[in-house]
């Protein structure tokens, strides 16, 4: 079975608003089995609409369409849909009366114009929606002999995901399918880099496939299989698993819903562990991330930290004179801080340096330490001279896995 996207807004296409539906829906989709191949955004404009319905409907067996059920003009779903299917939208009395009992419910007196959210056509069947005005549509059409649904669903997520789950999925003829997924999160190498490093052989396969993705936690690389069953669809997958764990070997820190900063928290209380911090080049980012994942843990008595500005700043609290980008220097400094703290490891991130790339370009390099029970881990990270924010992110997640890996 294939499915479509079809998010119906001009808003969507100026930039007002993103469109998460499309994506949760995609998501939803895959874990039934079923390939979303195509997905469309248009504005409020019911010959664009309607082209666009006609074409989802020449290439896809189901069309997911999210949006313009308001009661405004410029809400042209259902006309779109009307017109496509060639009938004439009437007044549905069942519909009229839930509305008009919901308004009575809030004092308020219904405007006319919401009549149209009480519209049905005779392929149409509503979808009821206890969190809003506008109920959806599950429309059956056929086209040359094949069967083909569109279904219409209202815009805030709020209203889409109850009706998608208690409406839509009853309904819906799914292959039976079972999608089984698995995604290695890595560090220290680039999207295309990965690409070679596994081969075309595993990347072009299409059950089970295996696709790179540029994260800011780094590149995930997701394994994902199909079969009738569970059993079969892991039976698929395991073979390429294994191949992929092997060449990735030494640069995965994760895999699915792992998170980093709480990775590196998890760590700590299991090994009953204190970590002091400190920044110099990355001004406090990986700080303020630690101290989310503690808090979400309720580990708070897990850090102690500082975040400097300058060299000049630390030589005045540590005595450290020299550059915070010499490794030596950067190790002196991790062994100080913990012994200041009193704590049980320490990771330091020292200054940004000049320094040229490896193809003879400006860049910039840190020094990134980590220390516990007397042993030392150290990392020389270049990074070409791009904008700060990103090498914030750079620079975290190259120490928290430093950090991981260490206390491992």
């Amino acid at each position: 079975m294939q499915a479509e996207m079809l998010s119906v807004g001009t808003e969507l296409l100026l930039g007002e608003i993103v469109d998460t539906n499309s994506a949760w829906l995609a998501n939803e989709l895959s874990q039934q089995g079923v390939d979303v191949l195509w997905s469309q955004r248009v504005g409020d404009n019911l010959e664009r609409i309607k082209s666009a319905i006609e074409l989802a409907l020449s290439r896809s067996d189901v069309v997911l369409m999210c949006g313009g059920l308001g009661p405004t003009d410029d809400d042209m779903t259902r006309e779109a849909i009307a017109a496509v299917a060639g009938e004439t939208p009437v007044v549905d009395a069942d519909l009229e009366k839930t509305l008009r009992d919901l308004f009575s419910r809030f004092s308020r007196e219904m405007p006319e114009k919401n009549l149209k959210q009480a519209w049905l056509i005779s392929s149409a069947v509503s979808l009821l929606n206890p969190n809003g005005t506008a109920p959806g549509w599950f429309v059956t059409l056929n086209r040359d002999g094949a069967k083909k649904v569109v279904v219409a669903l209202p815009g805030p997520p709020r209203e889409l995901k109850p009706m998608w789950a208690n409406e839509v999925l009853p309904r819906l003829e799914l292959p039976g399918a079972v999608f089984f997924a698995k995604i290695f999160k890595t560090f220290d190498m680039g999207e295309s880099m990965l690409a070679e490093v596994l081969g075309d052989e595993l990347t072009q396969s299409s059950n089970p496939s295996v696709a790179t993705y540029a994260k800011q936690d780094g590149v995930h690389v997701r394994v994902a299989a199909k079969g009738q069953s569970e059993a079969e669809a892991l039976a698929i997958a395991t073979p390429v698993l294994t191949e992929v764990e092997e060449k990735l070997a030494g640069h995965v820190w994760g895999t699915d819903e792992d998170n980093l900063p709480k990775l590196v928290i998890e760590r700590l209380a299991a090994l009953g562990l204190k970590l002091s911090v400190v920044e110099v080049a990355s001004g406090g980012h990986i700080s303020n991330m630690l101290v989310a994942a503690a808090k979400s843990l309720k580990q708070d008595d897990r850090l102690l930290g500082s975040v400097l500005v300058s060299n000049q700043t630390a030589a005045n609290h540590w005595g450290i004179t020299e550059t915070l980008g010499d490794e030596g220097t950067a190790e002196l400094m991790a062994k100080k801080v913990q012994a200041d703290w009193q704590s049980d490891c320490s990771l330091v991130i020292g200054s940004l340096e000049d320094a040229l790339s490896e193809a003879g370009k400006a860049a910039k390099v840190v020094k990134i330490v980590a220390h516990y029970k007397g042993e030392v881990a150290i990392k020389a990270l270049r990074m070409p001279t791009l904008s700060f924010g990103w090498q914030k992110e750079r620079m975290a997640l190259a120490a928290l896995v430093v950090l991981l890996e260490l206390l491992s």
